[in-house]
């Protein structure tokens, strides 16, 4: 049995669930995928089915009731590797704007020592591909502003590609983490930081997706913008909150 699994949330991503799926299984190294679908409209979860009937005891999938947002998805994948005794796991999108091949170099950072390791945009310059301008100007300024108030020296703290130990899983309160738009990914390195694990930072080129449509929305950026001012003041403030 792998020690390592790729959660991966979908919503309507028929369009690129085959193929993700496929790429990661490829890689040199054994990974396991679990799949956490908000019962998308469009198949994805009956695309994941016919997948494990070929890749079985690797591919699992968990299929919630309804679209309940980016960090439940992400914490329901967590509990339920935390219980398999995964040693190492990962957070990846299903729309191969994470290149997977780059799973290898996140594990391997955790490997050597890392806590944390986190696929980043921001290390060497800005390595984003195929975005509009003002949305590379607001990812780039959302991740100065987040360096600003919290004080965490990450230089992409929206970052969605992220492998962590399983213990630093088991150490953070989940049930307690409050966000659950693309801030979810803000707090999370923010509680990893509070207890002083460390955090690596993996040079990764991101693509924007080519299939499929983008979650982004204004109350998810309405989430990171107000909502760090409030994580902050939490965790000053009312320290048992973290």
């Amino acid at each position: 049995m792998s020690d390592r699994l790729v959660i991966i949330p979908t919503f309507n991503e028929i369009e690129n669930i085959e193929a993700i799926i496929q790429a990661v299984f490829a890689l040199e190294k054994d990974f396991h995928v679990l799949i956490v679908d908000d019962n998308s409209p469009d198949g994805t979860a009956q695309a994941v089915y016919a997948l494990q009937k070929v890749f079985v005891d690797k591919l699992f999938i968990e299929v919630r009731e309804e679209k309940s947002g980016l960090g439940t998805a992400y914490i329901h994948g967590f509990k339920w590797a935390i219980a398999k005794k995964y040693d190492y796991i990962f957070e990846m999108d299903a729309d191969f704007s994470h290149t997977p091949t780059d799973l290898v170099r996140l594990y391997e950072a955790c490997y050597n020592g890392a806590d944390v390791s986190v696929g980043s945009r921001y290390t060497k310059g800005v390595n984003v591909v195929d975005w509009p301008l003002y949305r590379v100007l607001l990812s780039y300024g959302a991740s100065f502003y987040v360096k600003m108030i919290t004080g965490m020296r990450v230089h992409d703290p929206t970052a969605g590609f992220v492998c962590y130990r399983r213990y630093v899983l088991e150490n953070i309160r989940l049930d307690s983490v409050r966000f659950i738009g693309y801030a979810f990914q803000i707090e999370m390195k923010f509680r990893a930081y509070l207890q002083k694990y460390s955090i690596e930072e993996v040079s990764i080129v991101f693509r924007d997706r080519v299939k499929g449509k983008s979650k982004m929305s204004g109350s998810i950026i309405k989430e990171a913008v107000f909502g760090v001012l409030a994580m902050k003041f939490r965790s000053l403030f009312q320290k048992n909150k973290f």
